[in-house]
């Protein structure tokens, strides 16, 4: 007997047990044709705050340009949401943190709340992570070593952004001619600062 089901109403509706590679695939063909050179010091900057932001649970597909509301609960889970905090009580959404925005090559960006803004503690924690990024990126053997081009401990969809984050800035530095480089000598590549005079 010839069987009539519809073959698309099999397995996960959301298709997520086996796209994560046409997930990814998709998402570098959205990445602009000729993706610029980046020195060595905006490529840190930016995977350090796109790391950040994707350490967050989300459970959407991130669209480039749409602005999405990184939320707190307690002292530690962070999640990116789709509402914003005026829509959302604390009690329920917890602590409102910032904007964040998935740009075109796939970095993100994160403009603070002005609570969070003005919160040292949040600041030094804050401070504290970027000091830990910045001891893992000189004690790694090529920056390379840093991008997420798969983690273990992502959900999904964080999977698939940091893949084609990782995709994004690696094309990045091939095109800089840092790929492949330590930290160190990525730097000594940049072009020496202007001197000021200290009598002027």
């Amino acid at each position: 007997m010839a069987d009539n089901r519809n073959p698309r109403s099999k397995g996960n509706p959301q298709g997520k047990g086996n796209s994560l590679v046409l997930d990814t695939l998709d998402a570098r063909r959205r990445l602009p044709a000729a993706l610029p050179p980046k020195p060595v010091e905006q490529i840190s900057a930016e995977l350090f705050t796109s790391l950040f932001v994707l350490e967050s649970r989300f459970r959407f597909k991130p669209v480039p340009g749409q602005t999405y509301f990184l939320y707190r609960r307690g002292t530690s889970a962070y999640w990116l949401g789709l509402t914003p905090p005026s829509m959302l009580g604390e009690t329920v959404a917890g602590r409102f943190i910032g904007h964040c925005v998935m740009q075109t090559d796939m970095t993100w960006t994160l403009a603070l709340s002005e609570s969070a803004a003005n919160d040292h503690a949040f600041l030094d924690e804050l401070e504290h992570k970027k000091h830990e990024f910045e001891q893992r990126l000189q004690a790694a053997e090529r920056i390379d070593d840093l991008l997420p081009v798969y983690e273990r401990g992502f959900d999904f969809y964080r999977r698939a952004a940091g893949f084609a984050l990782a995709y994004s800035l690696s094309r990045s530095m091939v095109r800089a001619g840092i790929s492949g480089l330590s930290y160190d000598s990525a730097r000594a590549l940049l072009p020496a600062r202007p001197q000021t005079d200290p009598q002027a």
